[in-house]
């Protein structure tokens, strides 16, 4: 096996510099999505006006729930894709497939320019990039992963969604930023456009930055053993008829963690603004205030979960979110401190999950079919619980006119991940190379015999 890059056992210590640039090329385009995402939440109020003066903010929600349906497929493209020519060529292809569409958002004519096009075109662009993110943070994730040091790969890991939160802080910032310079009129007019234009030279940046990333060494060690999936339909099969428990259990976590995902970084301005009656800049503020402090904990509650492991975190988060998410929604509807305190904690007991994921998601599947299993599960949970979750939320508000309902609902799908996490191989401390599901007896045997081999 001369010349080939195996890997033992007994890891060397990583070169920092690579390290770094896997870090940063991850980041970057998780960040690129969530900025776009993020944008359009904290606008929301604007698309309504400009694309959907009649349906109301039910079609601006329907139309961000759109962008998820095509998440599924571009799963099932993307990530059996990168199972077999790569991580790196992917994630590539997805970013400026994902910062061209935020870009041309920001150039479309409004519904009073050219009538029911102007929704036409909004939503092919919300496809474009539903399609192209399939494939973003599957890949993203796995190729953090694949880069870790074993022992660190919580720390490092958590700074993938580190680029989540600065992604979404980012967005809320130009649109605050933007609002208050400009005035809330000439911002529903044609300021709504300057954080999409700007999503555009972000994802140029991300561009260059990922054509310099080297691949995985963990695909490079499956290359040189020859156990690279050898076409996107044997990837497929290999993924539904032989690992289809990991993919339900990671169907499961993903439902919890989008809920809340999407209910506190994506609803929570409208909340704000519908329900707790404050402004647009004193949500906005509230919201950075927030995600600001979770920023601060990203890095802590990654590095907490390589010493305690990756259960304990999740465990802790949902018990968390079900104690406390009636109490501090009460706390919200009280004024605008206490609900930057409210919020803030929620975001933080949150963030137990936000911080593992990198670590914990893709060490649920075997090297082979890694990126696939990852892009296809993760988005099928987040097509149905995060892209619906602004109209979900929205419609049991108006069914029931209890401004708690979102509370209610991130305690129900922090009770299904709770289900779901007692079906998840603690993989803290273990290699995720190989062949076979980490974490596992068959795993520790295929390791020894690959270390062997060196």
């Amino acid at each position: 096996m001369s010349g080939t890059p195996t890997i033992t056992s007994d890891e060397a210590q990583p070169d920092k510099s690579k390290l770094r640039r896997a870090i940063t090329g991850s980041a970057v385009g998780n960040a690129t999505e969530w900025f776009d995402y993020g944008a359009f939440a904290y606008v929301a109020t604007e698309i309504t006006a400009n694309f959907f003066p009649e349906q109301g903010f039910a079609g601006t929600a329907l139309t961000f729930a759109i962008s998820f349906i095509l998440r599924p497929l571009g799963g099932i493209f993307w990530g059996p894709l990168g199972d077999r020519i790569g991580r790196q060529r992917v994630l590539a292809m997805t970013i400026i497939l994902m910062a061209a569409a935020t870009f041309c958002v920001g150039l479309l004519p409004t519904y009073d320019s050219i009538g029911i096009w102007a929704v036409v075109l909004l939503v092919l662009l919300r496809v474009i990039q539903g399609f192209s993110t399939g494939g973003e943070y599957g890949g993203a994730a796995t190729y953090m992963a694949e880069c870790a040091p074993d022992k660190k790969r919580g720390f490092y890991g958590s700074f993938l969604e580190f680029g989540t939160i600065v992604g979404f802080t980012a967005a809320i910032a130009v649109v605050f930023t933007t609002e208050s310079l400009i005035g809330q009129d000439a911002m529903t007019e044609w300021g709504w456009r300057i954080p999409f234009l700007i999503g555009g030279p972000i994802g140029l940046i991300g561009l260059y930055i990922r054509t310099k990333l080297e691949e995985t060494p963990v695909f490079q060690e499956l290359e040189s053993h020859d156990a690279v999936e050898g076409g996107a339909g044997a990837a497929l099969k290999d993924l539904f008829a032989l690992f289809y428990k990991p993919i339900l259990t990671l169907i499961g976590l993903v439902a919890a963690l989008n809920i809340a995902n999407y209910t506190l970084l994506a609803y929570m301005a409208t909340y704000l603004q519908e329900e707790a009656g404050f402004n647009s800049t004193d949500a906005d503020l509230l919201v950075i205030f927030g995600q600001i402090a979770m920023l601060v904990f990203l890095p802590i509650a990654g590095a907490l979960s390589d010493r305690v492991g990756r259960k304990p975190m999740w465990g802790g988060s949902f018990i968390g979110l079900i104690v406390l998410s009636v109490p501090m929604f009460l706390l919200i509807g009280q004024g605008f401190w206490p609900a930057v305190i409210g919020f803030t904690v929620l975001g933080i007991v949150y963030v137990a999950q936000l911080a593992t994921i990198s670590a914990t998601f893709p060490a649920m599947f075997p090297s082979q079919v890694r990126y696939g299993g990852m892009a296809i599960g993760y988005n099928i949970s987040t097509a149905a619980f995060g892209g619906t979750a602004l109209y979900v939320n929205n419609a049991l508000i108006g069914a029931t006119g209890d401004v708690l309902m979102p509370a209610y609902y991130m305690i129900a799908g922090s009770v299904v991940g709770l289900i779901a996490l007692f079906f998840v191989v603690e993989t803290a401390g273990k290699s995720i190379r190989g062949t076979e599901i980490p974490g596992t007896p068959e795993s520790e045997a295929e390791l020894a015999e690959l270390d062997k081999t060196v």
